[in-house]
Order: C-alpha cells, then sequence, then structure tokens
C-alpha cells in the first residue's frame, strides 16, 4: 500500500517558537542579514573646549559688531557740547553740556525760537550756539534793542538781556538764517558776522544733561511774533 504523502507537521511546544519566522524573531535567512550597529565614537575631549571657545568668540563678536553699528546710528543723530562762555545767558551757562539733534532740522526745517550749534562762519573749527531770530524771506531790524521781523515787533517767550544797538535792516537769502546770543550785547552773532549758512548748522539743542539740577528739554516756540 502506497502511503499517501501527509502534510509536514510543525512541531509543537517551544521548540516551534524559535524555529518559525515572526516579525519578532526572523529565521535563520533574514538573520543572515542582519547589520551589526556600531557604537557611536565618543568625542574629542580637546575639541569640546574649542568648540565652546569658538562659540564664545563668535557671540562677542556679534555684541561688539553690533555695539558699533548702534553706536555710529546714535553718532549720526545726536552729538553732545560744552556751552563755552556767556552769550547765551540766562538760558544757558558757560559748562553746560548739551544733545544736539543731528537729523530733526534737516527733516523739518528750522524754527524761530531754535537754538542751534553750527560752525563759526568765520573759523570753522569752532562751533558755536546761538538762537534763530529770522528766517530765509524774512525782513530783521533791531532798533534800540528791539527785534521787528517784516517790521513786526518780536514777541520773545524767553528771557533775553537786550541788546544795546541798533541794526538792519536786511533780508535774510534763501538757505540763511539771522542768529543772536540770549545776551545780546555781548554775544558775536548775525549782528556782527552777517547771516548763518544753514550748510554751516551741526544741529538743535535739544537736551540739557550736565549739571544734574539743570537737566532738562530745551523748549521749542510757536511762532513769536507779536500781532498788530
Amino acid at each position: 500500500m502506497n502511503a499517501e504523502p501527509r502534510p509536514p507537521q510543525w512541531p509543537s511546544g517551544p521548540q516551534a517558537a524559535e524555529d518559525r519566522p515572526t516579525a519578532s524573531n526572523p529565521g535563520p535567512a533574514e538573520r543572515a542579514w542582519e547589520v551589526p550597529s556600531l557604537p557611536a565614537e565618543p568625542a574629542s575631549d580637546a575639541a569640546t573646549p574649542r568648540r565652546a571657545f569658538l562659540s564664545l568668540l563668535g557671540e562677542l563678536a556679534e555684541t561688539v559688531l553690533l555695539a558699533f553699528i548702534l553706536f555710529l546710528l546714535i553718532r549720526t543723530a545726536l552729538q553732545t557740547y560744552r556751552v563755552d562762555g556767556s552769550s547765551m545767558e540766562p538760558n544757558f551757562y558757560d559748562g553746560q553740556f548739551l544733545v544736539v539733534d543731528k537729523v530733526t532740522p534737516r527733516l523739518s526745517g528750522f524754527r524761530r525760537g531754535d537754538v542751534v550749534v553750527f560752525h563759526y562762519p568765520q573759523d570753522p573749527s569752532r562751533d558755536y550756539i546761538k538762537r534763530v531770530v529770522a528766517l530765509p524771506g524774512e525782513e530783521v531790524e533791531i532798533r534800540a534793542g528791539a527785534i521787528y521781523i517784516n517790521g513786526r515787533p518780536l514777541d520773545e517767550p524767553y528771557e533775553t538781556y537786550p541788546a544795546q544797538y541798533s541794526w538792519g535792516p536786511a533780508l535774510v537769502a534763501e538757505g540763511q538764517l539771522f542768529v543772536l546770543g540770549d545776551n545780546r550785547s555781548h554775544s558775536s552773532d548775525s549782528h556782527t558776522w552777517g547771516m548763518l549758512d544753514q550748510r554751516q548748522v551741526v544741529g538743535r539743542a535739544w537736551l540739557r544733561y550736565w549739571p544734574p539740577d539743570q537737566w532738562g528739554f530745551v523748549p521749542r516756540y510757536a511762532d513769536t511774533l507779536a500781532r498788530r
């Protein structure tokens, strides 16, 4: 009698679990293709401090560069000056320190009553501080110490020591300013050397910061011409 072929029987028991290939227990053929993982190479002890130093050096360079850029921006917009002399008394005194705004006058122009710092026309290496009294296109005249703009008296809200002289009349040309010191009779200004070219203006006095008890912003004024 021929024996009928019988299907192969998987052995039972714990041995079967070992021989049957499963996802969690690959068979011999699959295990042959496994690539053993290599242990990670430990970082060099010398490389770690070097990387930390280079990182610190880069951060320091960025900080210095940013500080330098900010310094240039501030220096472009603002500048400090020391008042030298008595020509602007009683509003500014010898030894006071000011912050000068170099940007705003270039954008919005000048206003009557502004206090400006400029290069002295007769010696540009020296800087003067005076007050704007007349603007381009205006006729200015001083009669026995009283100032007239286009024939109208100038009503000045800031305190001054009055002038003891007469001057003019004269027309302020385009691009020029007529400036006077607040201590009128003791000031070298437009009444002695003429009109000020606006290109010589450094900026407008913005802030008094020294001495501390005189700290404060320098006021700006509206039109101070007296009405008829």
